[in-house]
């Protein structure tokens, strides 16, 4: 159980490079599900287009989804924006930040399995296949074939066995084509995410360096405050089980000492210790008020620091003004006067 702790608080304390890690091993995964999902098109001419897109749009929405989902900062920024202003305002600017900032992790699965499709060609193939130029690549001139049936044919391109359209067009040369666009789009989607991801990281910070601090700042703040705060309701909650455990225990001792003649057991030497974290609140009452004032009215971000001693001259403390010194040649005229 030690060990799990240990574990659970080195996650806490690393969480930014934890998190890291878990959108790198999501990207690794896309890739591997995509590798392993037997892409079967339909091969019909309404279900061509919907199906190639689906897998191509449809699982990186989830893995984003699935991105802010396993982000343990998702309700801390939801309960930061919907919280009551009480008597701490709220910096628009902070929680752009820390949703950017999820964003950013959360896109690097979706970016892969899109880069991987899209260099792969399958769903584009399927996609458009009833687009092909058959003019410039075919037989557009093939006889006998209504415009409905001709789209029925092209249909069937991703189906080599069932394809039945070699007079009309070659299914390799098809085939070709639309994984020649489709990796060509590939490489261009990886470099456009690539120059966007450099121009997030490197350039923003350049241009707006103070308002970047300052959101950083704030954000790392609100995220170790709910830490504490957490950590703190749960000390208070195990010492109030600890004392009102105590207290049953002492009551049930001296009830039997009433009825069997026992001397009570003295109370352990902890219970005045346990007490002492409650921090004047011993409630239930007092304890719900105290958490509903949190929620709607958190305290200022203004610290009232404690007044400094004023022998060495701290604390805003006036010192005696230091007069210059006076040269040796006026001393010296001044006691030879004297």
């Amino acid at each position: 159980m030690d060990k799990f702790r240990m574990i659970f608080q080195f996650l806490q304390s690393n969480q930014e490079s934890f998190m890291n890690g878990i959108c790198g091993i999501m990207a690794l995964a896309s890739a591997q599900m995509y590798s392993a999902f037997d892409f079967n098109c339909p091969c019909l001419p309404h279900y061509n287009l919907a199906y190639g897109l689906g897998i191509l749009l449809v699982p990186p929405f989830i893995l984003f989804l699935l991105g802010f989902v396993l982000n343990n900062n998702v309700s801390m920024l939801a309960e930061e924006w919907r919280r009551p202003r009480g008597q701490r305002g709220k910096d628009p600017a902070v929680l752009r930040y820390m949703f950017c900032s999820m964003a950013q992790r959360a896109m690097i699965a979706p970016v892969v399995w899109i880069s991987v499709t899209l260099l792969d060609g399958k769903c584009i193939t399927c996609a458009f296949c009833t687009s092909v130029p058959v003019e410039t690549l075919g037989n557009g001139s093939h006889a006998g074939l209504s415009q409905g049936e001709m789209k029925r044919v092209l249909a069937r391109i991703p189906c080599k066995e069932i394809y039945d359209g070699q007079q009309l067009i070659a299914n390799e040369v098809a085939v070709r084509y639309l994984r020649c666009i489709s990796q060509a789009l590939g490489w261009c989607f990886v470099l456009l995410m690539t120059t966007l991801a450099f121009l997030v990281r490197s350039l923003r910070p350049c241009f707006t360096q103070a308002a970047f601090l300052k959101s950083r700042y704030w954000s790392h703040y609100i995220d170790i405050e709910r830490k504490l705060f957490d950590e703190t309701c749960a000390e208070h909650a195990r010492s109030f089980a600890k004392v009102c455990i105590q207290q049953f225990f002492e009551g049930m001792s001296t009830d039997l000492a009433a009825t069997r003649c026992h001397p009570p057991s003295k109370a352990p030497a902890d219970a005045g210790e346990a007490a002492e974290k409650l921090l004047g609140i011993t409630d239930q009452g007092t304890m719900n008020t105290a958490l509903k004032s949190w929620h709607r009215c958190k305290p200022p971000l203004h610290l009232h620091l404690p007044a400094l001693h004023s022998s060495n001259g701290w604390a805003g403390e006036q010192q005696p003004p230091m007069h210059p010194p006076v040269p040796r040649r006026e001393m010296a005229a001044y006691y030879s006067g004297v």
